[in-house]
This record gives structure tokens, sequence and C-alpha cells, in this order.
């Protein structure tokens, strides 16, 4: 990367980082906490598993039980189901739990690295490796501390236990590290050919977005060991950090590979309006902050932006004029609920909602809000092996829900 590059990311830190707190008001709390490690069990709250009985809520496809599986949980960001029908939870403070398939909710696990649990930072997504059933292996990203207050969206593998992680290896780490505290991403997604993608934020600093020096902003795609697969789209290309997948993303926390085209799909926060789906192809431009359908807090428009459209850039495949908060995504794909076919559900923050989108092929059809009478932030969202919609609420005293289609 250019010296002038260089120069520009770091002179605009200070705006980036007052707009984009601005921004996220509404979709991530700014808790005070400083580097945190999930180890430190004593200062964990009591999770409980005793909960109330479940209730019936209306939808356009038929009644929906709705159970609370677990609460307690200090803002927990992600659930991540084991092939034995286990999950584990993140909680953004740098702890990780089990949950076991009965409901009860482990002490938290040892083993996890520390974290800067700071503004939008912490520990993000989980999920179980494709050969977890033999490797015992699960992925995991968070917000990894630097020197001073530096610090970068890494992924890691370990080796999980009954109480904790083994053998933790971290297999890729944002570059450069910056001493924001917001837009870290992050979410997890493994494909059928060996590879797991990683989604990204420009962390505040708008311009590293379109910078292919910087890992601001992009989709990335590594092989298990984190190294770099031959074919993606920047391997060999002068100034362009060869992990890139697609670029020009705003602050991604949603992303799922479609069961029907095996094709990811990623969504990302806009700032003021703006939030949208992407299908991410390789090498693509998806415009941020150069094109988009948002607007800045204050109501002028993103200094960078030509448009909702600039030569170059990609379309958003589905966008909301005005932005829910999206995190979490899933594809119902259990045989158990037919009438959950061709949905995907995606969470919302701001708008404080279950957002369930009809699809025909890949066009979006429909859109019904869910859970709104709750007023939960809803941070994560997963189709568990038993075909239940299972949601995680972004909340102080944050719930892992269960949702069912009654009859």
């Amino acid at each position: 990367m250019s010296a002038a590059q260089t120069t520009l990311r770091f002179a605009l830190a200070p705006l980036a980082l007052s707009l984009s707190l601005s921004a996220c008001s509404n979709a991530d709390p700014q808790p005070s906490a400083a580097v945190a490690s999930a180890s430190a069990a004593a200062s964990a709250p009591a999770a409980t598993t005793s909960q109330p009985p479940a209730s019936t809520i209306s939808s356009e496809l038929g009644e929906i039980t709705l159970t609370t599986v677990a609460s307690g949980l200090e803002n927990p960001w992600a659930i991540g189901f084991l092939p034995d029908g286990r999950a584990l939870i993140t909680e953004r403070p740098g702890r990780m739990r089990l949950l076991s398939a009965d409901g009860q909710l482990s002490a938290p696990l040892t083993g996890v690295p520390a974290v800067v649990a700071e503004g939008q930072g912490g520990l993000f997504d989980v999920q179980a490796a494709p050969d977890f059933a033999t490797s015992q292996r699960i992925y995991f990203s968070y917000s990894e501390p630097g020197e001073g207050k530096l610090a970068s969206t890494a992924v890691a593998h370990a080796r999980l236990t009954d109480t904790g992680l083994e053998d933790v290896q971290v297999i890729f780490s944002q570059m450069p590290k910056l001493d924001t505290r917001h837009h870290f991403g992050s979410r997890l997604v493994f494909d059928d050919a060996g590879h797991v993608f990683i989604t990204l934020g420009d962390r505040g600093v708008r311009p590293t977005a379109q910078d292919l020096g910087s890992h601001m902003g992009g989709v990335i795609r590594v092989n298990l060991d984190g190294s770099v697969p031959a074919d993606n789209p920047f391997s060999g290309t002068e100034g362009a950090l060869p992990e890139f997948w697609s670029y020009g993303h705003r602050n991604q926390q949603g992303a799922a590979l479609n069961p029907k085209t095996g094709a990811l799909w990623t969504h990302e926060h806009g700032p003021k309006g703006g939030d949208e789906i992407n299908i991410p192809q390789p090498g693509k431009n998806y415009g941020w902050p150069i094109a988009t359908f948002g607007i800045n807090y204050s109501g002028d428009a993103i200094p960078e932006a030509t448009g909702s459209s600039a030569e170059g850039t990609e379309q958003p495949h589905h966008y909301w004029p005005v932005s829910p908060g999206v995190s979490g995504m899933a594809f119902y794909d259990n045989a158990r609920f037919p009438a959950w076919q061709n949905s995907l559900f995606v969470g919302a923050l701001a708008q404080r909602a279950l957002i369930r989108l009809s699809l025909d092929g890949d066009a979006i059809t429909g859109e019904e809000r869910l859970l709104e009478d709750l007023s939960l932030r809803v941070r994560d969202v997963r189709v568990g092996p038993d075909g239940a919609v299972y949601v995680v609420t972004d909340e102080v005293d944050g719930r892992v829900l269960k949702l069912e289609l009654a009859g």
C-alpha cells in the first residue's frame, strides 16, 4: 500500500470513529470493558437453564411455539451446533459455553484466548469444523489484541474438550491492526471444497474498504489451515492481499451458504439506511463507500459516495431503505417444517425482530417480521439439527430462543 493511502486511512480514523459510534448506537451497544479472557470464569454472570414455559405466537405460515432455551448470557454473539446436538455459544465479553441437547448450560470454557472486549469488539462467531466428528476441532473469530490499543479481527481453530479449548492456533489475522473498536465483522462459513469464508468490516475507516492492500471490508477465503487457495481471485496480483474473495463491504455480520446452489450469501450494515444482502462473486467490488443506498447520521451524504451506484461496482442483491441493523443469517433447509422451506432468516438489532424472507430461487419475494412484540435485539439465527430455528438475543441478559411451527 502507498504512503498516501496509509496517511489517508489514519487521517480519517477520528472522523470515522465518531460517525460509526453514532451509527451503531442502535445496532451495537458500547460496553466499557478491556482486554478480557474467557478463562476468567469467576467473573462470569450466572447463566440459567430454568426457563419460563413455552408460548405461542402467530405467523403467516401458522402458529409458532416459542421456547426459551437459555438465559442470563452477557451479550451472546453466536450459536454453533455440533453434530451430537450440543451447541457452542459465544458471549462478546470473551466467554464460550456449551449448551447440551437437553438445555444445560456449561460454565465458561477454559483456553479461549484474550479478546479486546471494548466497543463492538469481543468474541464473535463459532462453528464446528467440517470434520468435527473425528477432529473435535472448532473455528471461532474474535477481536485480537495487538500492541498498545491496536486490534484486529482474527480467526483461530482449537480442539474442543468437555471443559475447554486446547491447541489453539490463529489461522488468520486482519491486516493492519487498528485502534478503532467497531465494524469487526465477523461470520465464518465453510464451503464444500475445504475453504472457510471470513466476513470483515471496514473498522470504521471508510476508504480502507476500497484498498486491496488492507483486509478491511473484505470477504476473505482461506484454506482450513489458513493458507491461501491458489484460485483466489487476487492471488499473484501485485499490491493486493491474496486472501480476498470480494471487497467494498461495510460491516458484514451475517453469512450463510445457500444449500440449493452452494453460493455464499452475506449481509452487511449500511450507515443510515442501506443495509444490504449480497451474493459475493470472486474479485468483485461491492461499492462501499463510493456506492451506497445510505447516508450519514448527520443527514449528509457519505463524502466518498457518488450515489447508489458507481462504475466498476456491484449492486446489492437486496437492500433495505431503512436499516433493520442486520445480524445473523440462516437458510431453512430441514425437512421438519416444509412451510419454512425457501425461507431465509435474518436477525435485526436496531428494529428488534427476526426477519423471514421468502425466496423463489435467488429472488427475494416477500418479508415477514417475527418476535417484534418481544423487542429483543436479534444477534444470531441458526437452524438446529432438530429442525427448529434458534435465535440469540444481544442483551446484557441475553437469551437463546427456539422457534418451532406448531402442528
